[in-house]
């Protein structure tokens, strides 16, 4: 807070697009899309006129012992677009609820079977799944976890498939396959008291958004199924098209036993997250009253009507525009403009995954040794960008693209130039 005395927070009276636009006029490309939830732009008018409709018939009701058509129609239609095997859906209000909810219903499927030492989380280091107590614990992002280390479970951390490390010449999946190792070892010690391993499928985007391959996805869900551990994937930044498909793990070809959705569920507009999963986890919980096996975890806005309505319209833009096959053209072009920056003296890689695009500054580029966290180089570009009207948030030293799936290539092009101007002023370049 205190460096808002120096760097005014910034108004925004109105968005469009891809664009904001403060109180003076002035214009700023979200290249971030206000923290990855934005996917077809600002007042979207579809979207919007959904939400119009809604708001004049039922703006909310408990969702105990009663149920609307909207957030039926979208579980509905959620299990229609997840892997085959996820069928049922339940709902929170934020990302860091969806981890929750799913930490706590794996724990408690092992528990109704009997099974009461599974009650250990493996994560990978380097790992962000949100702020809440829970979800702290099974992240591994020292800025926001270390004050509150001593509130939070123990989990077990592996080192993570991240092929910023690869050996000169190494694929990114060969590095990522012999990463495995260390978790396959960790899975065979633990197996017993181990109830899920969590991971964020291929981009891990709190961290710096470092990427690996999905070999170590498919591995990983042969080794759950090998050593009877549930797999919950954290597509709560990822999902949504974010990697170059719907969703992250069918790049694998896998499905996991817990599927943890959120931010651009609803497009950007309303907060809401779901957590889908399996028929065979829902009957863990299915029984008469006095076993008292029954998953508790509720919210006063679970399953709100006007958060599922913009889900809804939000998945119908996907279907009616082929959104999926349109961005592969604008990823093309985002590659195809930043590319050159990975020649630059202080860039050590320029980093892909579908609509997320990254580049790593670095103090001394053939060691990759890293700027000191302290000098904040990342909040230079971001300054800058704000003065040529783009909102650009660098993770640290990492400076990314996350936008809109509305930009246009004029709007990449004009995107990548200030990122490289923001780049060579905070490196002096």
């Amino acid at each position: 807070m205190k460096d808002h005395e120096w760097l005014p927070l910034v108004p925004i009276r109105s968005g469009q697009g891809v664009w904001l636009e403060d109180f003076s006029g002035k214009r700023y490309l979200d290249a971030i899309s206000s923290w990855w939830v934005n996917l077809f732009g600002h007042c979207n008018p579809r979207i919007n006129a959904a939400l119009k409709r809604q708001l004049d018939t039922l703006e909310h009701v408990l969702l105990a012992g009663f149920s609307h058509e909207p957030a039926v129609t979208l579980a509905e239609r959620l299990v229609s677009l997840a892997p085959a095997g996820l069928e049922r859906c339940f709902y929170g209000d934020s990302g860091s609820s969806a981890i929750e909810i799913a930490i706590k219903m794996s724990y408690h499927y092992w528990w109704n079977k009997g099974l009461f030492r599974k009650r250990r989380f493996v994560t990978l280091s380097n790992s962000y799944h949100g702020e809440t107590l829970g979800a702290l614990a099974v992240g591994d992002v020292s800025l926001y976890k270390d004050t509150y280390q001593p509130l939070l479970m123990d989990v077990i951390t592996v080192p993570s498939p991240d092929c910023y490390y690869r050996a000169e010449g190494e694929t990114c999946a060969q590095y990522s396959e012999r990463r495995f190792a260390l978790m396959e070892d960790t899975l065979a010690r633990h197996a017993d008291t181990i109830s899920a391993v969590l991971v964020e499928p291929l981009v891990q985007c709190a961290g710096g958004m470092r990427m690996y391959d999905p070999v170590y996805l498919h591995m990983l869900r042969t080794a759950c199924d090998r050593y009877q551990i549930h797999l919950i994937a954290d597509e709560i930044a990822v999902g949504f098209g974010r990697t170059g498909t719907l969703f992250a793990c069918g790049q694998a070809g896998i499905r996991p036993d817990f599927l943890c959705l959120s931010k651009g569920l609803t497009g950007g507009y309303l907060p809401l997250s779901a957590v889908l999963t399996t028929g065979e986890i829902y009957q863990a919980f299915y029984a008469d009253y006095q076993q008292l096996k029954a998953f508790l975890h509720s919210h006063s806005y679970t399953g709100n009507p006007l958060a599922c309505r913009a889900a809804l319209a939000s998945l119908d833009i996907f279907t009616e525009d082929n959104v999926i096959e349109a961005n592969y053209q604008l990823a093309a072009t985002m590659m195809e403009a930043a590319a050159p920056l990975a020649a630059h003296p202080h860039v050590a890689e320029v980093r892909q995954r579908g609509m997320i695009l990254a580049i790593e500054m670095v103090k001394e580029k053939e060691s990759r040794t890293p700027y000191p966290w302290q000098e904040r180089r990342g909040l230079a570009v971001y300054r800058y960008a704000l003065e040529r009207g783009v909102l650009l948030r660098p993770l640290g030293n990492v400076v990314y693209f996350m936008p809109p799936y509305v930009i246009t290539k004029e709007e990449i092009s004009f995107l990548v130039e200030v990122a490289r101007e923001g780049i060579n002023l905070a490196t002096n370049t």
